[in-house]
């Protein structure tokens, strides 16, 4: 009489270890998930960052065409994209991702940099002026100041630039665009400011320091500033110098500077010695 309540126990236990095989094998496939989910997230960050730009953009367009539905691989692609230099293949991915449903007003202003990047200014500044004026970030001002400079409109872009350099802790690249504004515009006093100031949050920053030397040469400085250099960078500066003396008029002045970029670089200054060469012809 007892085998019928054996058999109901056997069974019962039965279908209670296979629900829990069952359990145990969904919480397994989820461990495995969340661990795919975080290794393709490193996997993304580090061909965002340091893999080669043609690589992410292979692995991107890989990517994406394998999960269409993706915005942030979507995002992975246009951003590799622009570090691969490629900027008119990534206005069209920022193009089809500012306008999906999942477009933001970041994407947008991802756009409208591929649009600087390609030389399209009225379209870049069309995409601005659709962003929401709430919409304050470093890099929108960035480009808000760039925008403005194209069109000489050099009250907004003083503003924008002002605005962008207070909105980031590594402001040196603004104060050097803004520098080369003010040195666009002739006013050599205002650009020389500017680049001392984007040296002193970036002292390596040598287009910084090159464009130094021209706002000072501009203004017949024919020292250099006190600045971080090495001797191959002190040659350049130098070399940069002589070339803006020779365009001042100052050729004597010129030449000599030749010379001493000459003698100051550690290798043969190629460009200096065809430069000097042509003069004294």
């Amino acid at each position: 009489m007892r085998h019928p309540v054996f058999v109901a126990l056997c069974l019962t236990g039965t279908v209670a270890l296979s629900a829990c095989q069952k359990s145990s094998d969904a919480e397994v496939q989820r461990a495995i998930q969340s661990v795919n989910v975080i290794d393709e997230t490193n996997l993304n960050d580090i061909m965002l960052t340091v893999g080669d730009p043609n690589e992410a953009v292979a692995y991107f367009t890989k990517a994406v065409s394998g999960q269409p539905d993706r915005v942030d691989l979507k995002r992975g692609l246009g951003k590799s994209l622009i570090r691969a230099n490629r900027a008119p293949e990534a206005v069209t991915v920022w193009s089809n991702i500012a306008n999906s449903p999942e477009g933001t007003p970041d994407d947008r202003v991802a756009l409208a940099d591929a649009l600087i990047r390609t030389n399209e200014w009225d379209k870049a500044a069309a995409e601005l002026n659709r962003i929401p004026p709430t919409h304050e970030t470093f890099e929108r001002y960035r480009l808000e100041a760039m925008v403005a400079d194209s069109r000489k409109d050099w009250k907004k872009a003083d503003s924008f630039y002002e605005i962008a350099a207070g909105m980031t802790t590594k402001p040196a690249g603004v104060y050097n665009n803004w520098g080369f504004s003010k040195l666009s515009r002739e006013d050599f006093s205002g650009a020389e400011r500017l680049f001392t100031q984007a040296l002193t949050f970036d002292p390596t920053l040598f287009t910084a320091k090159n464009n130094l030397v021209m706002a000072r040469g501009a203004q017949r400085k024919y020292d250099l500033p006190v600045v971080q250099m090495n001797q191959t960078e002190k040659a350049e500066l130098i070399y940069t110098l002589a070339l803006t003396a020779i365009k001042k008029g100052d050729v004597a002045v010129g030449k000599a500077l030749l010379q001493d970029a000459i003698s100051t670089h550690p290798q043969h200054f190629e460009a200096a010695v065809r430069s000097l060469a042509a003069l004294e012809a």
